[in-house]
């Protein structure tokens, strides 16, 4: 059945959900923050800024107008940053239709709460169906109909069904799952060890240390995750190793390459001035830092790509101080 789809959010990962619903024959809006911007992709069909070289098909609707974006949907999708995520969602608090279920795709958490983007969506725009949309699935790629699994999940699994059903075709597979915090966190934390990743690339080590750092990274993420009420299991699953092993490696990943360039020696306020995008894990680093030592767990790559960042600590000092920590039993 055709759905009416709001999508508040015209970066990457907006456009390219806005690709798939609409071959999969649903009608699509896609709000944009900068009238200017939504008038150039209307004429171009492509979003130069955030997925060039993807033409867009022309039965999606492009607006900067918040009222008529969310003027009947069937469901709304939140893919703005989680750095600007509180913001824009206030905006359209008292626009959005009662009732109307709410899927958030965006990745990270809030700076001033450290809540979970489902969590202050829930807060912020009342009693209604909820769910977070997670996994490896880079836009470049999912907006070119490459092969891609990812997982819904939702206290309401009947929402969580119909989520599956609206997004799965040929080349987007959604799994469900009941498990909201261990999937939204997946999606946040693995961005820190993927800046880690990177800053070993730029200093010019090899497989076995990513390999290292994205196991341990794991372990990591899964700990810590725990503490704050989600289920080991998940962080085996897509929206955890998947989605860790992706954005550690990928050429896409904006986090792996601003920690390359710190590995080079770059200084991290000069990358964020070239970037055009966001990289998520920059400051979801001081959150999760904090949140572990509220919760007294230890994340020691978590720390050091802390330190790196926000401390200025030299990468090398680091590394030095993550193989020189006292040896211990894996498990």
């Amino acid at each position: 059945m055709t759905k009416n789809i709001s999508i508040i959010g015209d970066g990457g990962w907006g456009t390219a959900l806005s690709v798939v619903l609409t071959n999969n024959g649903h009608k699509v809006t896609v709000w944009g923050p900068f009238p200017d911007y939504i008038d150039a992709v209307i004429k171009n069909r492509e979003n130069k800024t955030y997925l060039p070289g993807v033409k867009l098909p022309d039965k999606i609707k492009w607006t900067g107008d918040r009222k008529y974006a969310v003027e009947n949907p069937d469901l709304i999708v939140l893919a703005v940053p989680t750095k600007y995520f509180r913001q824009v969602l206030e905006s359209f608090a008292g626009l959005m239709p009662a009732g109307c279920p709410v899927l958030s795709v965006s990745k990270g958490l809030d700076q001033k709460t450290h809540k979970r983007m489902t969590q202050i969506t829930s807060e912020i725009t009342g009693e209604r169906p909820v769910a977070a949309l997670s996994g490896p699935s880079h836009a470049e790629e999912v907006a070119r109909n490459i092969p891609t699994a990812i997982v819904a999940a939702s206290e309401d699994q009947a929402f969580c069904r119909e989520i599956q059903k609206i997004f799965t075709n040929r080349y987007f597979r959604v799994y469900t799952a009941d498990d909201v915090a261990g999937v939204e966190l997946g999606g946040a934390l693995k961005n820190i060890v993927a800046i880690a990743v990177g800053v070993s690339d730029g200093l010019g080590f090899g497989d076995n240390t990513r390999a290292a750092l994205i196991t341990r990274g794991l372990a990591e993420i899964t700990r810590l995750g725990c503490a704050y009420g989600a289920k080991a299991a998940t962080f085996a699953g897509l929206s955890g190793m998947g989605d860790l092993i992706t954005t550690c490696t990928s050429r896409h990943s904006r986090n792996r390459a601003v920690g390359e360039r710190l590995g080079k020696g770059e200084k991290i306020d000069d990358i964020l001035r070239s970037m055009k995008q966001v990289a998520e894990g920059v400051w979801n680093c001081a959150i999760a830092h904090e949140m572990a030592q509220t919760a007294a767990v230890k994340t020691p790559i978590t720390g050091e790509v802390y330190a790196i960042l926000h401390k200025g600590k030299n990468p090398l000092d680091s590394v030095r101080s993550l193989m020189e920590r006292e040896v211990k039993p894996e498990i």
